[in-house]
């Protein structure tokens, strides 16, 4: 059986053809990037409303531990007046203000020392992402190598 087919309908037919692929690639990298599009608008969604739960739960739970410091505090203070009181009757001072004056002495002292130490810890030095800053060098370096 031959065909009738001349060569103008032959190269109509790969022209067609050629269209149809050209579209459907270019149909598909559209589709692609809508999908991607897509994508990153949902994963930024989803990081916007755990983010938010975050925060909340973080919020929650310091205003917690505030509350608790504050109870532990007045816990304390009930604590240090008996203090007073028991030095007070141990030793019987003859002078009322003297087991005040020892005890409060003393929480000072403490209290100090506590104080010294946070302001250390909250230096410029010891607050610095070291092993971050050790890690960034490593990678430039690393760079550099892979380049030459």
């Amino acid at each position: 059986m031959a065909t009738n087919r001349t060569p103008i309908d032959e190269r109509s037919l790969n022209e067609q053809h050629h269209h149809e692929s050209t579209s459907s690639v270019s149909s598909l990298i559209g589709n692609f990037a809508r999908e991607v599009t897509t994508l990153v608008q949902k994963e930024a969604e989803l990081a916007k409303a755990e983010f938010s739960a975050k925060l909340n739960q973080a919020s929650n739970g310091a205003i917690s531990l505030l509350m608790g410091a504050l109870v532990l505090f007045a816990g304390v203070l009930v604590l240090l007046d008996a203090a007073v009181l028991a030095l007070a009757e141990a030793v019987s001072f003859d002078q009322v203000w003297l087991s005040p004056l020892i005890i409060g002495a003393i929480v000072g002292v403490i209290g100090l020392i506590m104080l010294m130490k946070g302001r250390s810890n909250l230096r410029s030095r010891n607050l610095a992402p070291q092993e971050t800053a050790t890690s960034l060098r490593e990678d430039k370096e690393f760079a550099k190598g892979q380049m030459q």
